[in-house]
């Protein structure tokens, strides 16, 4: 059972700015009333500002985490879009080699990028979720769909299954004090959509949000997201990527049918969908191109035998799940279920 929490901020450093106050209150509240015990990682709270100058401060909390022999589970803050900056910082002397473990690692959005660092190593880690996102929600309690899935990993310390929640949540347009107390706008949800190829699959889930692994091949964001990432060998090897399940989930940017159509193409010439047993993707967020997607998705992979399974509640719409990744998964689409281990 999960005891002490360190939260970092990998990514961007909106935790620490006045703005989010009352959000962290209530987060660490929240923390608190399950029995935890909670910490920030010494650079956590300096501000977007500071954090954005010092990717060395950032990659120190992450490696001071893992050395903390009273640090259970590391929690990230929120994504953002630049963690691929951390990579000489952590790689270079082996600096996290030697000290990670098997403590519980959860984030996702931008820090999809830590996710693919620690599978480099042989770290399982945990996607779905970050403090800001979740544990700080403005209604009057965690949306229990995240709840559920937030409790069981700090009980047990794993996830065993995964169904579609009943319902999704609008995105929030505002955050400040005023929202305290306010529900978000909600809707039935679908479930697990099949969108081709047979129903059962299995494998070990690996991926995460698509904005950022398109960092790795393309440099639009930052001139040299290519060239670190290429240097440090982030992105997984067709060899590495042959029997796995790729998870793919969209950002809140919300990104229009013609640039999801070039990520998808990027994974492809990588040999990605040539690999994998399966395809698991998050419900986009608002369900923002949600048609468009599926269609491309279908398009652009262009293996009717391969699975691909929509809809999926993670990554930047909520509710969010918690997906174990380095795990061995069973997809079951006619029953609406993702059995782990």
């Amino acid at each position: 059972m999960i005891k002490n929490i360190t939260i970092t901020s990998l990514s961007r450093g909106t935790i620490g700015e006045p703005f989010v106050e009352h959000e962290r209150e209530i987060g660490v509240e929240r923390l608190e009333a399950m029995g935890l015990r909670v910490k920030f990682a010494k650079h956590a709270l300096k501000g977007i500002d500071y954090l954005q100058n010092h990717p060395e401060d950032r990659a120190e909390d992450l490696i001071e985490a893992y050395a903390d022999p009273e640090t259970d589970m590391i929690l990230c803050a929120i994504g953002g879009d630049d963690t691929y900056r951390l990579l000489p910082y952590l790689f270079d002397g082996d600096r996290l080699k030697n000290v990670v473990n098997d403590k519980i690692f959860l984030g996702f959005s931008d820090t999809t990028m830590n996710h693919l660092m620690l599978h480099k190593l042989g770290v399982k880690t945990f996607y779905g979720q970050s403090f800001l996102a979740d544990i700080c929600e403005l209604d009057t309690e965690l949306l229990p769909y995240s709840r559920k899935y937030f409790e069981e990993l700090v009980t047990t310390g794993t996830i065993k299954e995964i169904r579609p929640s009943n319902v999704w949540y609008e995105e929030r347009t505002e955050f400040d004090e005023s929202q305290i107390g306010v529900p978000r706008k909600r809707h039935e949800n679908f479930g697990f959509k099949l969108l081709q190829g047979p129903p059962v699959f299995s494998g070990k889930i690996l991926g995460g949000c698509i904005d950022s692994i398109y960092d790795i091949f393309n440099n639009e964001r930052y001139e040299d997201s290519v060239r670190l990432c290429e240097k440090y060998g982030l992105f997984p090897s067709p060899e590495d990527w042959q029997g796995r399940i790729l998870l793919l989930e969209t950002s809140e940017e919300k990104p229009e049918p013609e640039r999801y159509e070039k990520m998808l193409t990027a994974l492809k010439a990588h040999g990605v969908f040539d690999a994998v047993n399966g395809v698991l993707v998050g419900k986009p967020m608002d369900e923002a191109y949600s048609d468009e997607y599926q269609k491309l998705l279908v398009k652009v992979i262009d293996r009717p035998e391969l699975p691909i399974l929509f809809g999926i509640n993670i990554g930047h719409a909520t509710p969010r799940c918690i997906i174990p990744f380095g795990v061995e998964a069973r997809v079951d689409a006619e029953e609406q279920v993702i059995i782990v281990g």
